[in-house]
């Protein structure tokens, strides 16, 4: 289904069932703390209903809701950490109705994260920062989640982030501002998480990718928050810096136009934007791929070290899909991704 068609059905889908489908967003997105047979079962229900039409759609909403409304944390939950105190959280997008469900968070969504860490035993190489595409959901569970146990996995402690999500409704500064904030936080705690303050990496996905780009845009350099939030009240945590030393853009390259205003070209200060090492990839059956040559360019005239790989057969939206299918990967040649970045990483980061 085009991309178009589907944000349609999607849409009217919201109208119809939105709030037994809103329900299950925040248990989609804790997925570290509810039984993950439990969270597969709720994904390809969601997936179902999606499909499905009349009254095997409604009963499938019926499954749907019975299952999550059944569902109960773990016993010792991960906590949250929350990345804003109470009352000073910058903003600039006045959002304060989802009575339509059209949006996946509501007005009073906080954004915070979790720490996916590895065993004591284990020497970290570094950490990176995992936002999900989408407005988030159920993508969370292959993009977000199971990435994580990947570079777990390689040697990386890794944070889930849910932060408020670019143009779902919030700015690019918005997002931007939160990816900002949880390195931050990892920087200022990094004895903590036994890694050095110089290797915090990102990796995002589809619009995850574009937040990272907006962390990078808005917040590298000499940027401050209060930059582009002027009512904003720094804190101790405004002390470290912003921006990733290594991004990962997982089929999510920029758009040449501006998403807001899509006649005017979307133009990047490079007076300003200071752009870590960059690793890229992208199937070749994705449309994100429409965005890769305009975008690889401008990293190279402005000589930022880039790596890119492009996969054969392979379409938008896959990472992590073998949490979903018994770990059988339908595009096996596509998980090549997660070494390859570990080895740049690693090579981006080699004397520090």
């Amino acid at each position: 289904m085009e991309l178009n068609a589907l944000m349609e059905r999607r849409a009217r889908m919201n109208q119809k069932f939105g709030k037994e489908l809103f329900g299950a967003v925040e248990i989609f997105e804790d997925v570290v703390n509810y039984d993950i047979e439990d969270e597969l079962k709720l994904y390809h229900l969601q997936t179902a209903i999606e499909k499905a039409d009349g009254e095997n759609q409604e009963q499938l909403v019926k499954d749907f809701y019975s299952l999550y409304t059944s569902m109960k944390p773990k016993e010792n939950p991960l906590e949250r950490i929350y990345l804003w105190s109470e009352g000073n959280m910058p903003r600039n997008t006045e959002y304060t109705d989802n009575s339509d469900y059209k949006r996946k968070h509501n007005p009073d969504f906080r954004p915070y994260m979790y720490a996916l860490t590895v065993d004591e035993s284990v020497q970290p190489k570094g950490a990176v920062v995992v936002v999900a595409g989408g407005d988030h959901g159920r993508c969370v569970i292959p993009e977000g989640y199971q990435t994580c146990l990947d570079l777990n996995a390689l040697g990386y402690q890794c944070f889930l982030l849910l932060n408020r999500v670019n143009h779902n409704p919030w700015s690019n500064e918005e997002s931007g501002a939160d990816t900002a904030r949880a390195i931050r936080i990892i920087r200022a705690n990094a004895e903590q998480y036994r890694i050095s303050p110089e290797r915090v990496g990102f990796a995002g996905f589809s619009n995850g990718g574009l937040t990272g780009d907006n962390c990078i845009r808005y917040f590298s350099g000499t940027q401050t928050v209060k930059d582009h939030f002027p009512d904003y009240i720094p804190d101790e945590l405004d002390a470290y810096y912003g921006a990733p030393d290594a991004y990962c853009c997982i089929y999510g390259p920029r758009f040449k136009m501006d998403l807001m205003t899509p006649e005017k070209e979307d133009v990047v200060d490079y007076d300003r934007v200071v752009y870590p090492p960059t690793f890229i990839a992208v199937g070749r059956e994705d449309f994100a791929m429409n965005n890769l040559y305009h975008y690889l360019n401008e990293l190279v005239e402005h000589n930022v070290p880039v790596e890119v790989h492009t996969f054969a057969g392979v379409p938008h939206g896959i990472a992590g899909f073998k949490i979903l299918s018994g770990g059988i990967e339908q595009y096996p040649n596509f998980n090549l991704w997660l070494p390859l970045a570990d080895a740049f990483m690693q090579d981006a980061w080699k004397n520090r």
